[in-house]
C-alpha cells in the first residue's frame, strides 16, 4: 500500500477536514490539545475538504477549521516550509477568526475562544519541548489576562519515537502525520480513528484528480526545499571562502605587526648595549632615520 504524505496541505485537509472526518478530528484534537481536563464530544468541520477549492494553489496554506461543542473555534494547520512572517501570519489568522465572530452591533461577551494549532516540519523553538503553548499573560508575574486566543505549536522534527515506542494516542497521531508517506502497511496497535485515517490516506482510495493534485503539491514542496538547501549551501561556501580570505588578511596583518614589534625590541636592546644607530640599522634592515625615530619615541 502507498499512503499520502500527510505533511502536504492537500493530504492534511483530506484526512482531517473531510465530511466524514469528524471522529478522526475529535480524537486528534483531544490527543494534542489540553482542554483543561475536559474532552471534546462533538464538533463541526468548517469549510470541508473540496478539490476545486484546493486547485491552483501553490505556496498558499490550507487549514482545517472546527467549531467545538462549547462554541470554541480551532484552526489546525500543517506547515512544511518556514518563511518570513510565518509567526505573524499565525497570530493574525487567530485574531481574525476571533474578531470575525461578531457582526455589527453584537456584544463582546458573545466571543468564543480561538485556538490555533500549528504543526511544523521544522524547528521553531530550539531547546524547547515538542509542544509549546502561548496566550496573553502579565509578563512579570504570569497572571493570565485572557485565554481566548491560544497558539499551540508542535514541531515534528522533535518527535522521534519509533513504532514500537508509541504509548499514547498523541504518539500515534504524530507518528501517522510524520511517517504515513513512507510506510507500505498500516502499523499495528492503532486505534479505530488512526486506522480510518490511514484508509483515507491510502492512495488506492483516491481519484486520479486527487492523486494528481497530491503529486503536484509534493513536488512543489520538494522543489522549494531543494531551493532552500541550495541557497544555504551556496551561502555557506561563500562564507567559507570569505572567512578564509579574511583569515589570511588578518594573519598577514598580525604577522607584520609582530615583525614590527620584534624590530622595535631589537633596536631598543641594541641601543642599550651601546651600538650606534648605523650599526643597528644594518642589523634590523631599516634606515638610520627609522632607527632614530624608534629611539626618539622611547627616550
Amino acid at each position: 500500500m502507498n499512503f499520502l504524505d500527510i505533511r502536504t496541505d492537500f493530504a492534511f485537509k483530506k484526512v482531517f477536514g473531510s465530511e466524514g472526518s469528524k471522529d478522526i478530528l475529535i480524537s486528534f484534537l483531544n490527543a494534542l490539545i489540553n482542554f483543561n481536563g475536559r474532552l471534546i464530544r462533538d464538533l463541526t468541520i468548517v469549510d470541508p475538504y473540496n478539490i476545486p477549492m484546493l486547485k491552483g494553489m501553490k505556496d498558499t496554506y490550507v487549514d482545517v477549521k472546527a467549531e467545538l461543542d462549547d462554541g470554541s473555534r480551532v484552526i489546525i494547520e500543517m506547515q512544511v516550509l518556514n518563511h518570513e512572517g510565518f509567526e505573524k501570519r499565525i497570530l493574525y489568522n487567530a485574531a481574525k477568526n476571533y474578531s470575525a465572530q461578531l457582526g455589527k452591533g453584537e456584544q463582546f461577551h458573545l466571543l468564543n475562544p480561538v485556538i490555533a494549532l500549528t504543526l511544523t516540519d521544522f524547528v521553531m523553538f530550539p531547546g524547547q519541548p515538542l509542544t509549546n503553548c502561548f496566550k496573553l499573560l502579565e509578563k512579570a508575574r504570569f497572571i493570565e489576562y485572557s485565554g481566548d486566543i491560544e497558539l499551540v505549536f508542535i514541531e515534528l522534527p522533535k518527535f522521534t519515537k519509533t513504532e514500537a515506542e508509541l504509548d499514547s494516542v498523541q504518539d500515534k497521531w504524530l507518528y501517522f502525520i510524520k511517517n504515513a508517506g513512507k510506510l507500505d502497511c498500516i502499523p499495528k496497535n492503532l486505534g479505530q480513528e488512526q486506522e480510518k485515517a490511514f484508509a483515507i490516506a491510502n492512495e488506492a482510495n483516491l481519484s486520479a484528480e486527487e492523486l494528481d493534485l497530491q503529486h503536484r503539491k509534493r513536488d512543489f514542496i520538494l522543489i522549494q526545499k531543494s531551493s532552500i538547501d541550495l541557497a544555504l549551501r551556496q551561502g555557506q561556501e561563500q562564507g567559507l571562502k570569505l572567512g578564509i580570505q579574511q583569515g589570511l588578511e588578518q594573519g598577514i596583518q598580525q604577522g607584520l605587526e609582530q615583525i614590527a614589534q620584534n624590530r622595535r625590541t631589537t633596536i631598543i636592546n641594541a641601543h642599550q648595549a651601546g651600538l650606534n644607530p648605523a650599526t643597528i640599522a644594518a642589523i634590523v634592515q631599516l634606515s638610520v632615520a627609522e632607527v632614530e625615530a624608534v629611539l626618539a619615541d622611547v627616550s
